[in-house]
């Protein structure tokens, strides 16, 4: 099934109003006319695939705030009208325009601009949204015909500013829960613990301990709010993760009943965390970065005592214009300097944090590409080659030299690989792949400058797998195989199924053919939307785990598949895996194996 996105076809219509408002330079067309309401425009301003994922920011979206007063002449909103507005701005809106509504990958929504255009000219383009990325909010049903109204005035008033989060807050929130001299010195469980995963019940504010071998769920854990990611320390003993509402649970796999031994929360709202990995530096800290206040914290790496704080606010790298707001993207631990890789967001910056001095810090700044967003290493670990994801593209960064390798178009819309996904191809050699959000593509960019230096860094392939809406794509040193997901995709017969390429026949010259695994329909799980997410093999790399992400009240599962026959082995039901997502295998994580 081929489930591309025309997206040559949609950019080919009819271009609304405040796409044109809304261009790169001006901000706001002041004499353009509202979009045209007939069946032709509706059908013009359908939202494509990738225009329908931001990521929310759901804790900012649960916090109360006071109406600002209204300037004369535009309707002034109580606390309750404003805050209605406000949480549906941040789970729906601020992840393309910012939490200060001063524009990332979407366009400025400052009152200065759309107090120029109006109360009708924004009511209408909430409604109809734009083939130039904006969703037809109205149209689609997402919104009331009253939450339209109610956001149309809500733009107009001056946005809220949430609270930063600076060094009295965190320590505020530090516990230590177990001193370091108190806890285990050796494993006091019989666990397989490099075959543990580590299962985000993101709707929950839980993760799930499961038994790699057993399937057995050992332990569920309480932790933040939408746990985003987990991590493991170098020497596989402490598991960290993060919730999106910033806080970091730092969980002692040793004890008999492993529990959370420290925590502390570093922000409002958080993705990324990780620990140095550097040969003599292991377990020595941890980083996590914060999406609001942007900013990045280095911790102790046996307590979580916050040590050193970052802002990231500046200048982005191309237009040399000040951000307030640049977010902490993806962060990876450097296996060839005692480095931290931080993503910027919106400046386009990746920072190379060394962090063997944290009073005399040093940090190399990589001009790169705005809107990074998730990426891996290499086979290697000496390359990272990561998303800017709105610009559609890769940026390579060699970590052992410190600095920018290459950006190359991949070709697709919106690329989204995870971590990633490395393994040698029949005719290119050594390749690293990413799926798209946007559209079904898959591309695959060379990484063996040494021995395959004409195709190193290149775009070598680009094919299509089910379709639209890719989050993650996963493979195996010990595998042939290649899963790609495509768990945003409208249709439920594909987000509730996975597709599997052979990378053994890949040619470089045909289109590679896949299975399609129905492992929704393996699950038995027939309400709801199921959408599977995320692969993620065993320790041994002849498994891999999928999740049936299904809504908060309804049935989910998790579908293990084996990867030599692609049948059905084993279904994980409990009434405790609440919307399962993110699954992390203690010995792949810890070893950047993907």
């Amino acid at each position: 099934m081929n489930g591309k996105t025309p997206f040559n076809v949609r950019r080919a219509l009819a271009t609304t109003a405040m796409a044109l408002a809304l261009s790169a330079t001006a901000g706001f067309a002041q004499d353009a006319a509202p979009p045209d309401p007939s069946e032709t425009s509706l059908q013009d301003h359908q939202s494509a695939l990738d225009n329908r994922y931001e990521p929310s920011l759901d804790n900012l979206a649960r916090e109360d705030v006071t109406a600002p007063g209204a300037p004369e002449g535009i309707p002034a909103l109580t606390d309750a009208q404003y805050n209605e507005a406000n949480k549906i701005y941040f789970e729906r809106c601020a992840g393309c325009h910012g939490v200060l509504r001063n524009g990332a990958t979407g366009k400025a929504l400052t009152p200065d601009l759309t107090r120029e255009v109006g109360f009708e000219y924004l009511q209408m383009f909430i409604n109809y949204g734009s083939p130039a990325g904006m969703p037809n909010w109205g149209t689609s049903g997402d919104l009331t015909e009253e939450q339209v109204d109610l956001m149309a005035n809500y733009l107009l008033l001056d946005p809220a500013p949430p609270p930063e989060f600076g060094m009295n807050e965190m320590m505020e929130t530090w516990v230590v829960h177990v001193e370091p001299e108190d806890r285990p010195t050796e494993q006091l469980n019989d666990w397989d613990l490099d075959n543990i995963f580590s299962v985000t019940l993101r709707d929950a504010g839980q993760i799930a301990l499961i038994d790699g071998a057993t399937y057995e769920i050992k332990s569920i854990l309480d932790t933040g709010y939408a746990v985003h990611i987990s991590r493991i320390s170098a020497s596989g003993r402490y598991l960290f993760v993060i919730g999106r509402d910033g806080k970091v649970n730092m969980i002692d796999m040793w004890m008999e009943n492993p529990d959370t031994v420290a925590e502390i929360k570093i922000g409002s709202e958080a993705r990324s965390i990780e620990t140095s990995k550097m040969e003599g530096w292991e377990d020595r800290y941890a980083i996590a970065g914060a999406y609001w206040p942007p900013q990045y914290v280095i911790m102790d790496g046996q307590t979580l005592e916050p040590l050193k704080i970052q802002s990231t606010r500046g200048m982005t790298y191309d237009e040399q214009q000040y951000h307030p707001e640049p977010r902490v993207a993806a962060i990876l631990s450097s296996h060839y300097r005692p480095e931290f890789i931080v993503n910027v967001k919106e400046t386009g910056k990746i920072l190379l944090v060394d962090y063997t001095d944290l009073d005399n810090l040093k940090t190399t700044e990589i001009s790169a590409e705005r809107f990074l967003h998730d990426g891996g290493l290499d086979s290697t670990h000496r390359y990272f080659i990561t998303a800017a994801n709105a610009r559609n593209k890769l940026v390579v960064i060699d970590t052992q030299e410190g600095r920018l390798e290459a950006i190359e178009d991949t070709g697709g819309q919106t690329p989204h690989p995870g971590r990633g996904a490395n393994f040698v191809h029949p005719t290119f050699g050594p390749v690293w792949a990413t799926s798209h959000m946007g559209d079904d593509s898959v591309a695959l960019i060379g990484t063996d400058p040494e021995g395959h230096p004409d195709n190193a860094w290149k775009i070598l392939d680009s094919f299509p797998a089910l379709g639209g809406g890719s989050l993650f794509i996963k493979t195996h040193p010990e595998s042939k195989y290649l899963y790609v997901d495509a768990t945003l995709n409208p249709e439920i017969e594909i987000s509730g199924s996975v597709a599997v390429f052979d990378t053994s026949t890949m040619d470089g010259e045909t289109t590679p053919e896949f299975v399609t695994l129905p492992l929704a329909e393996w699950a038995g799980i027939s309400e709801g939307q199921p959408r599977v997410v995320q692969g993620e093999f065993n320790k041994e790399g002849t498994e891999v785990w999928f999740s049936i992400w299904n809504g908060l009240d309804q049935e989910s599962a998790i579908v293990v598949v084996d990867d030599k026959t692609l049948e059905l082995k084993h279904v994980i039901k409990d009434e405790r895996l609440i919307t399962p997502t993110g699954k992390f295998n203690v010995y792949n994580t810890k070893g950047d194996i993907y």
